[in-house]
């Protein structure tokens, strides 16, 4: 007993009994002074306590103990009116079975329920009033705050705000004219977000915070530049995009980061066909350490499979995936394993101990630079590494196998794009002579992820400079790793198989604009606090991608942001000759006849990498020297 008495709540239910009991003995004294007859029974008697268990047990099913009285709201008087209605309703039905008449009762009948809604109500509002002016004055002396926003997201974080405290809220800026001189739960709309600066001066602001989660990268990049004339520290709301299928969680402040100026409109997904594709599955990660791989199992495990199998040769990488997976889906079943899926017993004993639904194939060397000089573990990793997983996929009657693929593969002119082009040829040939459903799906670069341009840029920042870059035109197609995941899994639920997925992937971006934007978030100016160099092309490096090839015609599917390109053929023969030699070419350590191999099913890559072909021999022919000496 003692211990409910210290229930935070427990106040608040003694509080609404000694309410009901209140209202219930006004109700039966206004009926004998109305109608002049006698009230229902003794006013202390068993009518009494049942009126008062029937409500409480009305107040808890209608959810009424589940909010705060700080935070009390139309929706709790919404609860309020309820609960008092229903117990009138109950208080009819009780005279009925006790032999009563209703209207000899009716003074109580409509007393009551008026009476405990103002009983109930009138003490939350007056509360909640009390405690706002409470937080007002706490508030004034926080940090002087603008929000950027009137609509949905900022209403709610005013509320936020105060309830936190440390923020001094001024004022809210909006584009939507008709909202000037308005209020928001008492806050003034001061005016445009264009006129930020100046309003800035006028109230001297020491934050902006952007409550306007789904702002276009274009309305970002133009607000960014607003604060950054005005010389304010800024923070954002969390995007929609950044919770996936969860709503954004307004109480979560965060910097303006790269991702909310390259990012897009946040992409609508089929969630219910993405989870009826996914629930109750077994489903294995290949690469599940990396960037877009830990992506998909995070995503995965929302969705509730039957068992999640992460695989990675990364001890590191393993035991990052495997710590936040304990941490965060305490219920998800999961098994993490540590081994390199280019060996064909770890692909054989992997895939057929845990025979899964489904394959994402996310494990692949992607750094473009070190590829170019080390053509075997390119070769061995993406394209031989698909092989072995692929065929024992096909073994162990595997329904989906999903490869992660490039944009880099279309007219490849580099070692990794050819090396992705030729695990593309070999899943779409697997398609037709399998039980399996293989299906490719190709973007381009993720912001972010490992190894890619941002952090390494954010290194130099950090170093002070310069900031190298390969080319002013160099361009490049972004996407966020969540948006790449979840697109991924949306692709894999639309595909039937042999298809090849090319994600939507906006406009291209400059990256030198990429380099300034980031200089600018880390509070430098651009060729002032740090220096842009361009340090020329890299061997194999395009001045833009593309997304698809010429004779790749393309058509829409069900889903906005997801192609289908109409994939070329590739003699069968042709291709198991090349895997077998390439195989041979592997254990040798022959570079040259691996090359050779890749120019034969992507005949792209001779025309631009022929001349780099020979040094790229020459660098692993030393290099394969060097071991051989060492060995002896």
């Amino acid at each position: 007993m003692m211990h409910w008495l210290r229930h935070p709540r427990a106040a608040v239910v003694c509080h609404d009994l000694v309410m009901v009991l209140i209202a219930w003995l006004t109700a039966n004294w206004l009926q004998t002074q109305i109608m002049g007859v006698a009230s229902m029974g003794d006013w202390f008697g068993v009518e009494t306590l049942l009126i008062l268990g029937m409500q409480g047990l009305l107040f808890w099913y209608i959810g009424l103990y589940r909010g705060l009285w700080r935070f009390a709201s139309f929706l709790d008087l919404w609860s309020i009116i309820r609960a008092s209605t229903y117990g009138g309703l109950l208080v009819a039905l009780f005279v009925l079975l006790t032999g009563g008449s209703l209207a000899a009762s009716s003074v109580i009948l409509i007393s009551f329920p008026l009476v405990l809604f103002l009983l109930l109500g009138i003490p939350r509002m007056l509360y909640r009033i009390w405690k706002d002016r409470r937080l007002e004055s706490v508030s004034s002396e926080g940090k002087r705050t603008l929000i950027l926003g009137a609509g949905h997201s900022g209403a709610l974080l005013v509320r936020e705000l105060r309830h936190r405290g440390g923020f001094n809220i001024l004022g809210i800026l909006d584009d939507n004219h008709k909202l000037k001189g308005a209020n928001v739960h008492g806050i003034a709309v001061l005016g445009k977000i264009s006129e930020l600066q100046a309003i800035v001066t006028e109230h001297t602001a020491e934050l902006v915070i952007i409550a306007i989660p789904s702002a276009t990268n274009l309305q970002m990049q133009q607000i960014v530049e607003y604060c950054e004339e005005s010389g304010i520290k800024f923070m954002t709301l969390p995007t929609l995009q950044d919770f996936g299928s969860n709503a954004t969680r307004i109480d979560e402040l965060k910097p303006v980061v790269i991702d909310d100026l390259l990012g897009r409109q946040p992409v609508m997904l089929n969630w219910d066909s993405i989870r009826d594709g996914l629930a109750g599955k077994r489903v294995l990660v290949t690469g599940g350490g990396g960037s877009i791989g830990a992506e998909i199992c995070r995503q995965i495990a929302r969705l509730n499979p039957v068992e999640l199998i992460v695989v990675d040769h990364s001890e590191y990488n393993l035991y990052q995936i495997d710590n936040e997976l304990r941490d965060d889906y305490q219920d998800l079943l999961y098994a993490c394993v540590l081994g390199d899926i280019c060996d064909p017993a770890t692909a054989e004993k992997v895939v057929g101990d845990y025979r899964p639904d489904m394959i994402f194939h996310a494990a692949a060397y992607k750094h473009l630079p070190i590829l170019q000089n080390h053509i075997r573990e390119a070769y061995r990793n993406n394209v031989l590494g698909t092989v072995r997983i692929s065929q024992a996929a096909d073994r162990h009657n595997v329904g989906t196998f999903v490869l992660i693929s490039t944009d880099k593969a279309v007219n490849p002119t580099n070692i990794m794009g050819a090396t992705k082009r030729v695990a593309e040829i070999y899943c779409q040939n697997m398609n037709a002579r399998s039980d399996t459903r293989f299906i490719t799906v190709r973007f381009g670069n993720v912001l972010n992820s490992n190894g890619s341009v941002v952090p390494l840029f954010k290194q130099q920042i950090i170093k002070g400079g310069p900031v190298t870059v390969t080319h002013p035109e160099i361009s490049r197609y972004f996407m966020t790793i969540s948006e790449a995941s979840q697109l991924i899994m949306q692709a894999a639920v639309l595909g039937e198989g042999s298809e090849i997925f090319v994600l939507d992937m906006g406009e291209p971006v400059k990256i030198n604009y990429l380099a300034e934007q980031l200089i600018r978030l880390a509070g430098k100016e651009p060729g002032k606090d740090i220096q842009i160099i361009y340090t020329g092309l890299r061997p194999g490096e395009k001045l833009f991608e593309e997304l698809f090839h010429e004779h790749e015609p393309y058509q829409k599917t069900s889903h906005e942001k997801i192609f289908l390109a109409r994939h070329r053929e590739t003699a069968w023969p042709l291709l198991q000759a090349a895997i077998r030699e390439s195989e041979l070419a592997v254990k040798r350590y022959d570079v040259k006849s691996l090359y050779t191999t890749l120019v034969t099913l992507v005949p792209e890559l001779d025309r631009v990498s022929a001349p780099m072909s020979e040094k790229v021999v020459s660098i692993n022919r030393t290099s394969q020297r060097v071991g051989l000496d060492k060995q002896s």
